[in-house]
């Protein structure tokens, strides 16, 4: 286990506001770190991906870089501009 994963899991421990803060927070993190993976695999830049979902190139950024409260209609259009689909799973 590296020394950020020990520090992280310390802190959720001692620190219930830092773990309900830190869970949330990476799970919206890592919802924009996947688009832009998919981004990135399907050889397309934002500005494209702007230009197919019609609105400018700042607006793809804050998508992958600030994703929290995304609309699934937004993520939907996001996949279909990279020509993918999206599915979610109740787990």
């Amino acid at each position: 286990m590296s020394d950020l994963k020990k520090y992280i899991a310390k802190r959720k421990r001692t620190d219930k506001a830092f773990a309900k803060d830190y869970d949330k927070g990476f799970e919206d993190f890592k919802i924009g770190v996947v688009l832009r993976q998919a981004r990135e695999s399907s050889g397309i830049t934002q500005e494209q991906v702007a230009q197919k979902l019609r609105t400018n190139k700042s607006a793809i950024s804050r998508i992958e870089n600030h994703s929290e409260d995304i609309r699934l209609s937004t993520l939907r259009k996001y996949a279909e501009a990279l020509g993918k689909e999206i599915h979610l799973e109740i787990a």
